[in-house]
């Protein structure tokens, strides 16, 4: 205990280091409080609460500014997708891939074009969500107007969002887009944590401790899988002059490759979730007096604690990472990089043979790392099965918990960092965050 507070004198004992940790709590206040400012010409008292699926997906990323209708109800959900499909540009667009290897420039391209494609988006979601979430009734100024200038407001909340994610990440802590993000998310906890304890009673006190037990003990185990990583040994081949120009000595370093198990994070389940509204979707479109099948789908598939839906997502969790980590991690590009720079796999010839063995070594990590996603995604299903109340549940697994593990986990480091680098001692007693950071390894 008296090595925390010590840590804590630290953080704050560096100037720097204070200043941005205060400018990160004002900002992300600043985005609360805009989740609570409803769009005008909005009657709250008759929007519509509780959504589910999808839409229930979304609003507790967004902290509840979806269901508010307010101005940043769409927050920086329309950036993250912006993102995702530059992306995907970067490995499948030869144009977009030039951009990306052309160094501080082409990041900036990129970032100018991510920008007016998440404008783009937010028009396109502003109408949407407009049309299809708002009641008709709640809206007590003429529609057209409404319409016109929610789209305008929930765009510029949207970019004001944006703004204050780059900031945070220019002058505060960690990734700003992330902790908006996990902002959303946690500032549900107290709440649910709170009904939960009220709803078991005093009867029910140690159930409750149970499921805060069991809630820890899957935290961890989270951590775990996000900071798993498969060091593959590599040697390096320098050639150092001696003590004559004509005398060569050759020279091996040893190091390491790191491959992270769960290489993928969050994406599939982001994109599985997508997909998940698809089976009712089209079921509902069939219904009719005669169509038992496609009530069954649809009735099914509504319900996310349901058997089939639970497979199914899991399934396309599972598939989704293969394809994401394939996606993200070029085998071929590492292979031909380690072969340029003079590295090999002791024992693997360099080139074809190298792209193989990682490609193998890659297929083999993935595996367990998408089924222990697909088993966190479904846990909240399971949770609430077992009687765990629906708003405590969500916070048993799912994109929610993988997002606020990444998120905490990230800013600790960039902490320790500013701490290690004021020649303070980090936020453990051996100087390192242990489990968090993967260090490469060197092999003697």
């Amino acid at each position: 205990m008296k090595k925390f507070f010590e840590t804590i004198k630290n953080i704050f004992s560096v100037k720097e280091l204070k200043d941005r940790i205060f400018l990160t709590i004002g900002l992300l206040m600043v985005f609360r409080l805009g989740s609570f400012i409803v769009l005008p010409g909005v009657d709250p008292s008759k929007l519509d609460t509780g959504k589910n699926g999808i839409l229930g997906f979304i609003d507790n990323i967004l902290g509840g500014a979806f269901e508010r209708a307010s101005i940043f109800a769409l927050g920086i959900m329309p950036y993250i997708s912006a993102s995702i499909i530059i992306q995907l540009l970067t490995v499948a667009v030869p144009t977009f891939q030039k951009m990306q290897k052309e160094g501080e420039s082409g990041r900036k391209k990129l970032t100018q074009i991510t920008r007016a494609l998440t404008i783009l988006i937010t028009i396109g979601q502003g109408f949407a969500y407009l049309k299809g979430t708002v009641p008709v009734d709640a809206i007590i100024i003429d529609q057209t107007f409404f319409l016109i200038s929610s789209i305008v407001i929930l765009t510029s909340g949207t970019v004001f969002c944006m703004w204050l994610g780059e900031k945070i990440t220019d002058k505060g802590i960690g990734n700003g887009i992330s902790l908006l993000i996990m902002i959303g998310i946690i500032s549900r906890f107290p709440m649910a944590i709170v009904s939960e304890a009220t709803s078991k009673g005093a009867s029910g006190v140690f159930l409750f401790v149970l499921e805060v037990l069991a809630l820890y003990l899957v935290v961890m185990g989270v951590v775990l899988i996000v900071q798993a990583v498969r060091y593959v040994p590599l040697q390096y081949v320098k050639q150092v002059a001696g003590r004559s120009q004509k005398q060569m000595l050759t020279q091996k370093k040893r190091s390491a490759l790191p491959l992270k198990v769960n290489a993928a994070g969050v994406m599939p389940i982001i994109f599985a979730q997508a997909l998940m509204f698809l089976p009712p979707l089209v079921a509902g479109a069939f219904q009719g007096d005669d169509t038992p099948n496609a009530d069954y789908v649809a009735q099914a598939f509504s319900d996310f604690t349901s058997i089939e839906y639970n497979v199914l997502f899991a399934v396309l969790i599972i598939a989704f990472t293969f394809f994401y980590t394939a996606m993200t991690i070029n085998v071929q590009q590492i292979a031909d990089n380690l072969k340029d720079s003079g590295g090999f796999v002791p024992g693997v010839t360099p080139g074809e043979e190298t792209k193989n063995y990682l490609g193998k070594i890659l297929d083999r990590i993935t595996l367990p790392g998408a089924i222990f996603i697909a088993i966190v995604a479904v846990l909240p299903a399971l949770a609430a099965a077992a009687g765990v109340g629906t708003q405590f549940a969500q916070f048993y697994g799912g994109t929610s918990l993988l997002i606020m593990v990444g998120v905490v986990l990230d800013t600790l480091q960039q902490i320790e960092s500013y701490l290690l680098n004021k020649e303070y001692d980090g936020l453990m007693n051996t100087g390192s965050v242990k489990g968090r950071q993967a260090q490469p390894m060197n092999y003697i």
